[in-house]
């Protein structure tokens, strides 16, 4: 038979393997059942129920297709399509012969011509030659009656009941009998029932066999069991019969009229030796007991069979020797694998099956041990009652079942106990009323699958690299005759390791198959690989146990956002520096920090955590790279030791063995039992840790590249609790230890360090967030300035917080500036850049508070402050906004001043102010700060020396000026305004006169820090205004250097051969002593003790009268300028 099946040829088109159909279907109800599960929740009561019904009949139908197509399969012959192609080409075969037998035998259908009964016929008129069986056939025979019948049957049962019971020897086993209907019926409890008969009440006349039935019960798949009846029929039935009726009358004597001619080939019929009693019982027994037994080891046999028809063909080899005395299996056959020579090098060699189980039919060598005492002694009186000194012809063969199992050594390289193993086993027995031989063998194989098995515990358990030792890490499991180790790789993943009953192949799975159908291939593919070599299947599980963890982690690193890598281009000798225990690495990439990695180390028994810097070598082809730095990571301290000193480091530098050697003690202790079950939030504080220790390390790196000593201190230290960043706070970050310096290093050279307490904090932020890092440095300040004004009240987030920029926090209460700096590599330069323009903010806004109480300035005062700007007013109305830009830039930055007036209140106005009257002038003139043009000169008064001292000199600098700067802006609005005709009537607008070529204008400007020069409109005569000590002033003309130069005479001027060097010349006023003595005398005749005094090429006067004196000037200047 599996010749022929080998004949047939390999067709696969249009065929899907079982395998996948049952798993896309098992697959497709689940997901459909999850689904259901999210959704029917939301719906209401009939509409759930309607769902379900119909999920449930749509479901049902999917089920019975796939199991009519299940058992469609298991009852398919091997190659069942080229079998049938072979059967159609069988039958066209068989049409075409019997189409041509019946076109070629019709010619036959003629009978040949009887000649000698056509002579008869014609001399005799009648036939002579008729057979005797036509007369039998036409003439009947004269049946019995009823009471003939019966009395026949009870004379021929007296018979056999006289013969039974005084001659016949019958065997102990078939003592159990009853005679009925002209017959004895003998029973065999578990072997036969057989009727008998006898030819005659003669003494000679002998038994023969009526009928027979087997006691035996078919157990397991009744699948093709019509082939094997309990009561043969045809011609089973008709071989037992005949063979039977020949050895019951084997001694019986031939008849004196046989009905055939003796042959004289046949052997001589065999005779009775002396003192021997024919036993025709006895030799029926031991026929139909063999017939039994044999019938029962064909039933096994075609059990073996169709099993091997059930997908076992290639691991079951089935064969019958012995005369078919013996049934041999052999289970778990290991096909040559294609491609692969059996004799490769370094190839395990495994042997060729499993085991093998032997079912024979033998004779007890014991026969007293086959019977019991009481059989015995029946069996010796029934001899001597019936035979006396004679004794029978046959002996009763006592036959049974021997079953053994034979594993072989080796079997999937575990060296388990043979004789142990046998011994669990205990009997295997044949058993007549359950004939099932897939049980015994199943029997068989779970035993050796469990002792297998358990070979495997042990080795794991007792491996070298104890990570399968503990208790509870490697379990075998039996349930419903299913064994199985399940092994726990790490957190909730657990392994199962099993062996195919059918296939004897090792098979891995996890617990989740239907829930990550994913992993099924590479599952597959392991136990591929397995199966090869066998006794690595320590070093499986642990290279399974490490991908499992990185599948954990990878799957919990993405699920949180990160970036993780499994390898990185790392040289061999650079992974060794994570130490040698180390048998694999996660690598995750920080976002915010892309040369920076948390490795997680994957070591025998735990997680090590690392923190590494990487730089790549440009000069390699793949861009391979080094680790330039590593950090280990104490989780514990990290997560729960909230309580232990910062004496205990919990980021160091050293190498992985020092840390071993250092923490055995405390990891032996604190070891959970499963060290790899790493949570979700573990990981993410450990990544939020890491971006801390990045972003620490990059501000401890300025530092030290500025020489600036800084100390790490107790997180568990109480912050300030500003509202402002309270949107960036870290539950981790009270482990994390903060930076302090002193400000006398950082802010050493700094303006205005004696403004900030002694201790500063910096501190990075938001390194547990996907945002960018950040650094807010922490200063307290030594005295409180309340911020006022607008802008001070628009920055104002809470009570006592403003924040007057995106990158300053102050909290006025406290008062402590909070730096917030976006980079993190150059938060330092924010810092002292920021500081610089704060701290001097803050002393202009003191000394300017200051100084109406120490200078007596009662029109000096603080309008606004906010950090970034300061505004007051330096007298009366008129104000000045101060800032500062590029503080940190060689020169040593600048300030800003902005000038303006502010509105006029009464209680400012004291008679010791120095702001002028109020002129009437036109309004767009009014609110106009003359200071305004001198700001480029008045700027660089406060670089120069401390800035509390240069301060005082800007502000006295600016109320000594005020009247100058006032006065002159009034000759130059009055020359503005006497160019314009006044504009008489409503509505009418105003008509410029345009004076002509020889009409001289006035126009004033800003010579340097305290000079001020009026220019009349020739472009040759002008008036300068010099500020002096004591709170002088002196009006000058023009022409005349206070540097020693003489002055141009106007007779060399107009003598000049170049026109135009008469323009870039100034020329001295004509008669101008003559009209600064008039000016002095027009001053005293309205005041007498005005302090003037005439010099030669001016007048001085004191700041209070500089108004006056100026103006009588320069209308005799403009005069006589006129009038030229």
């Amino acid at each position: 038979m599996e010749e022929l099946e080998n004949e047939l040829p390999v067709v696969l088109d249009g065929q899907v393997p079982l395998g996948d159909l049952l798993s896309r279907v098992v697959q497709a109800i689940y997901a459909e059942l999850s689904e259901l599960a999210e959704t029917l929740p939301n719906m209401s009561d009939s509409a759930r129920k309607r769902t379900l019904a119909d999920w449930v009949v749509k479901t049902k139908k999917q089920i019975v297709k796939l199991y009519a197509i299940t058992k469609w399969a298991r009852d398919a012959e091997t190659n069942i399509t080229a079998f049938l192609m072979n059967q159609n080409q069988q039958f066209e075969d068989v049409m075409r012969g019997l189409t041509y037998a019946k076109e070629s035998l019709d010619p036959a259908r003629l009978r040949n011509h009887d000649l000698l009964t056509s002579l008869d016929v014609l001399t005799t008129g009648t036939y002579q030659r008729l057979p005797s069986g036509i007369k039998k056939s036409i003439v009947p025979i004269t049946p019995l009656t009823d009471a003939e019948i019966v009395r026949t049957l009870n004379d021929m049962e007296n018979a056999i009941r006289y013969r039974l019971r005084m001659s016949e020897i019958i065997p102990v086993e078939m003592v159990q009998h009853r005679i009925a209907n002209g017959r004895v019926h003998f029973t065999v409890p578990k072997l036969f029932e057989t009727a008998i008969c006898l030819r005659g009440a003669e003494k000679n006349d002998g038994w023969f066999f009526a009928s027979v039935k087997f006691l035996i019960t078919v157990g397991g798949d009744l699948t093709g069991m019509q082939e094997f009846p309990s009561e043969p029929t045809g011609v089973l039935r008709r071989h037992i019969a005949d063979e039977a009726d020949l050895r019951m009358a084997c001694y019986l004597p031939l008849p004196d009229t046989p009905e055939f001619a003796p042959n004289p080939e046949d052997p001589p019929r065999p005779q009775l030796p002396e003192g021997t009693v024919d036993a025709p019982l006895v030799r029926l027994f031991n026929f139909l007991q063999t017939m039994s037994m044999s019938y029962q080891l064909e039933i096994l046999c075609y059990q073996a069979q169709r099993m091997r028809s059930l997908g076992w063909a290639d691991f079951l080899k089935v064969e019958m020797r012995d005369g078919r005395k013996t049934l041999s299996v052999s289970y778990w056959m290991r096909p040559p694998q294609p491609g692969v020579p059996a004799s490769a090098p370094n190839r395990l060699k495994l042997p060729p099956h499993g085991g093998t189980l032997t079912i024979s039919i033998i004779e007890n060598v014991d026969k007293k041990a086959a019977r019991s005492p009481m059989a015995r002694m029946m069996a010796e009186l029934q001899r001597r009652s019936k035979l006396g000194d004679m004794r029978p012809s046959d002996d009763v063969e006592s036959l049974r079942f021997a079953a053994k199992w034979e594993p072989m050594k080796g079997v999937l390289a575990a060296n388990i106990d043979a004789e142990e193993a046998i011994a669990a086993v205990r009997e295997l027995v044949v058993e007549s009323d359950n004939i099932d031989f897939e049980s015994m063998l199943r029997k068989v194989i779970e035993v050796h699958t469990q002792a297998i098995l358990r070979f495997y515990q042990v080795q794991l358990q007792r491996s070298p690299v104890r990570v399968f030792s503990p208790d509870g890490k490697v379990i075998l499991v039996s349930e419903r005759g299913y064994h199985s180790l399940r092994v726990h790789l790490c957190a909730d993943e657990i392994a199962i390791v099993s062996i195919d009953t059918r296939t004897g192949r090792l098979s891995i799975r996890d617990t989740g198959d239907l829930a990550a159908a994913g992993r099924g291939p590479r599952f597959s593919a392991i136990s591929d690989k397995l199966n090869e070599t066998p006794n690595r299947l320590f070093d499986v599980l642990i290279r399974l146990r490490f991908t499992t963890i990185s599948d954990i982690v990878e799957q919990k690193a993405n699920y949180l956002g990160f970036q993780v890598f499994r390898h990185r281009n790392f040289a061999k000798e650079e992974i060794q520096k994570l130490g040698a225990a180390a048998h694999g690495m996660m690598y995750i990439q920080l976002a915010n920090f892309p040369t920076h990695y948390l490795v997680l180390v994957l070591t025998d028994e735990e997680f090590r955590y690392a923190l590494i810097s990487t730089k790549m070598l440009s000069d390699t082809m793949f861009g391979n790279m080094i680790m330039e730095d590593i950090g280990w990571l104490d989780v514990r301290r990290i997560r729960g030791d909230r309580g232990a000193g910062m004496d205990e480091i919990v980021v160091s530098s050293l190498s992985h063995e020092t840390l071993v050697g250092q923490r055995k003690k405390r990891e032996e202790s604190s070891r959970s039992e499963d060290s790899f079950n790493l949570e979700t939030q573990v990981l993410r504080e450990l990544y939020a840790y890491c971006c801390a220790r990045v972003a620490y390390t990059r501000v401890e790196r300025q530092f030290k590249l500025r020489g600036i000593p800084y100390t790490h201190v107790n997180p568990t230290i109480a912050l300030p609790q500003i509202s402002e960043l309270g949107h960036i706070q870290s539950s981790l970050a009270r482990s994390v230890p903060a930076l302090c310096v002193q400000s006398s290093d950082i802010l050493s050279g700094a303006p205005a360090a004696e403004a900030a307490m002694p201790n500063i904090r910096v501190i990075p932020l938001n390194w547990w967030s996907d945002k960018k890092a950040q650094v807010v440095t922490c200063v307290k300040l030594k005295y409180v300035q309340q911020p006022v004004g607008k802008r001070a009240a628009a920055g104002a987030s809470s009570k006592n917080i403003i924040r007057p920029s995106k990158r300053i926090i102050y909290d006025a209460a406290e008062a402590v500036v909070s730096f917030l700096s976006e980079e993190v590599d150059t938060c330092v330069d924010e810092f002292l850049e920021e500081w610089a323009r704060v701290s001097k903010m803050v002393v202009i806004a003191r000394e300017v508070a200051r100084m109406a109480k120490e200078k007596k300035w009662r029109d000096v005062r603080l309008l606004s402050f906010d950090l970034q700007t300061v505004e007051f007013a330096y007298a009366s109305d008129y104000t000045v906004l101060i800032t500062c830009t590029d503080q940190l830039s060689p020169t040593g930055g600048s300030f800003e001043l902005r000038f303006s007036r502010c509105t006029p209140s009464p209680t400012h106005l004291q008679p010791s102010s120095l702001a002028p009257p109020q002129l009437g002038f036109p309004n767009h003139q009014l609110r106009t700060n003359p200071h305004e043009q001198a700001e480029p000169y008045l700027r660089h008064v406060l670089r120069h020396g401390p800035l509390a001292s240069s301060l005082d000199r800007l502000v006295e600098l600016l109320r000594s000026t005020l009247p100058i700067a006032v006065e002159l802006e009034h000759i130059n609005a009055s020359s503005r305004d006497s160019k314009q005709s006044p504009g008489r009537g409503r509505g009418r607008p105003r008509t410029v006169i345009k004076a002509g070529p020889s009409e001289p204008w006035v126009d004033t400007y800003v010579k340097g820090l305290g000079w001020w020069r009026v220019l009349y409109g020739d472009l040759r005569h002008a008036l300068d205004f010099r500020l002096m000590t004591g709170q002088r002033i002196a009006i000058l003309d023009a022409s005349h250097s206070l540097f020693g130069t003489s002055p141009p005479t106007l007779s060399s001027s107009t003598s000049s051969s170049s026109p135009s060097s008469d323009l870039l010349s100034l020329l001295p006023i004509p008669d101008f002593k003559t009209l600064v003595i008039e000016a002095i005398k027009s001053v005293r005749l309205n005041d007498e003790h005005a302090r003037v005094a005439c010099i030669d090429v001016g007048v001085v006067c004191d700041s209070s009268v500089v108004s006056v004196v100026s103006r009588a000037l320069h209308e005799r200047v403009l005069k006589k300028l006129r009038d030229r």
